[in-house]
């Protein structure tokens, strides 16, 4: 007999920008790709997320993002200021605060519990079942994490 049951192990790697203005599509990348600066720059960014900020926000839009090693390369830097019409560099993000990233700390939470209600079988149905409902995830859920953030942001003193 042969299965093709998955169990939870199977992930996705996702990327997604959001404003009170909108929100990009849900970018989700090729299972056990490795994420590198190269890959980061080149794919993520010039090819899937740049592209659909500026469909969303034209050229209204500061960028910031995540700490991770990719995000941090000296060359996504330099692309990300050469690219965006404002770029937070990292220097100024308040350090060690993931309380801070709204997608992680309000709207993931919420997207998984629509993704999760039932058993998924494969990392395919759990493709479908992420770009399905983020495209039906209210956009007041989008406002809602930012008025949090804002607070968040507002109680905390990161840059002191």
């Amino acid at each position: 007999m042969h299965s093709n049951d998955y169990t939870t192990a199977q992930s996705l790697m996702v990327s997604v920008a959001v404003s009170s203005l909108g929100a990009t599509q849900l970018h989700v990348l090729e299972p056990g790709v490795k994420v590198n600066g190269d890959y980061y720059r080149n794919t993520v960014l010039l090819n899937m997320l740049l592209p659909d900020i500026r469909s969303v926000f034209r050229d209204y839009y500061v960028f910031r993002q995540a700490g991770a090693p990719a995000h941090r390369a000296r060359d996504t830097e330099t692309m990300l200021q050469r690219e965006t019409p404002e770029f937070i560099p990292p220097e100024m993000w308040p350090r060690n605060s993931p309380d801070l990233n709204l997608v992680d700390y309000s709207i993931w939470s919420m997207l998984q519990e629509m993704v999760y209600h039932s058993r998924i079988h494969d990392v395919k149905e759990l493709k479908e079942r992420l770009l399905r409902e983020w495209r039906l995830l209210d956009h007041t859920v989008i406002t809602t994490a930012i008025a949090q953030w804002c607070s968040r942001l507002n109680g905390m003193h990161v840059f002191a």
